[in-house]
């Protein structure tokens, strides 16, 4: 069920049938048992594979969070109440639990079909359960934390999430990147909270503060491990400014909202996809608006952007 990453980190890759389809999680192996980094989504098919592992004989010290959405805070609720291990997570990290517990449908809709996207399906509703537990523990930004046996620093690196945290071992120079960083996509910059904001900005702030810190190798939330760190954290800069381009290419003659501008960019996708994308569009746009290259205007309810001749 493990794979070896170091002499004292392995991987297991929890599985499950929605989003992504998987999860890293890393084992960090210490005196007392492993510290878990993230859990995957709230599963039956999670569950049985944590339950195998446990059952194996297996002990959890305690699990530590990179950040609070669904796929990688998912079990910890689970972890806490059926086995009574310890779950770590960042103060803001719990600040945004509470903001999650209290998004409803009606305003992740009023967001998305403002921006000319499609209305989320019934069905497809976040379980706010998961948010319901209070944790164990708490860190906050630069704090040195324990993972295994071994010191990390905890660095705040806000873009895919607000509460995203990177873990950095510099004796090791090992970084746990969470959905920060990953190997062959780029992470998902969007409006997960239902509020307009600016997440790129911060995005391409956290590439460049963690560029400062030397990693020989760095653990993704999902797919394979990074060792060209500072060139795979440059190659994503560089992929955001070229559909940053992109956008303002296909707006310098028509106002397009969001939803069309991202099926010129990406065409037809199934829903989850497609929300991600769209959502990644209108991040585009809003950053693009901040620095003063695109100008929006309303049109029957809905947001268009059009780019100024200056661009």
């Amino acid at each position: 069920m493990l794979s070896n990453i170091t002499d004292t980190i392995e991987k297991f890759v929890v599985t499950f049938p929605a989003g992504m389809g998987d999860v890293n999680s890393y084992l960090i192996k210490g005196k007392n048992g492993y510290t878990v980094i993230d859990t995957g989504i709230n599963h039956r098919e999670a569950i049985e594979n944590w339950q195998k592992f446990l059952d194996s004989g297996a002990v959890i010290e305690k699990v530590v969070l990179t950040h609070t959405h669904e796929d990688h805070l998912g079990l910890a609720r689970w972890f806490q109440e059926t086995h009574g291990i310890p779950i770590v997570v960042s103060k803001l990290g719990y600040e945004q639990m509470e903001i999650r517990k209290q998004l409803t449908y009606e305003k992740m809709n009023h967001l998305i079909t403002k921006y000319g996207g499609p209305k989320i399906p019934k069905n497809f509703k976040d379980d706010k359960t998961i948010y319901d537990f209070v944790p164990d523990e708490f860190f906050e930004k630069n704090q040195m934390i324990q993972l295994g046996d071994e010191l990390f620093e905890a660095i705040w690196t806000p873009g895919h999430a607000y509460d995203h945290f990177c873990f950095y071992n510099k004796e090791q120079k090992v970084m746990i990147v969470g959905d920060h960083i990953l190997k062959d996509i780029s992470p998902v910059i969007g409006l997960w909270n239902g509020e307009e904001q600016n997440p790129l900005v911060e995005y391409f702030q956290s590439l460049e503060l963690i560029k400062e810190y030397q990693s020989d190798i760095a653990l993704p939330g999902h797919g394979d491990v990074i060792e060209e760190f500072e060139e795979r954290v440059s190659e994503i800069s560089r992929n955001h400014q070229h559909r940053l381009e992109q956008v303002v290419d296909i707006i310098k003659t028509d106002y397009k909202n969001a939803s069309e501008i991202c099926h010129e960019i990406y065409g037809t996708l199934n829903v989850i996809i497609q929300l991600s994308s769209f959502m990644a569009t209108v991040t585009r746009l809003l950053y693009l608006e901040s620095l003063g290259k695109v100008e929006r205007k309303e049109v029957d309810g809905v947001n268009t952007f059009r780019a100024l001749s200056s661009t």
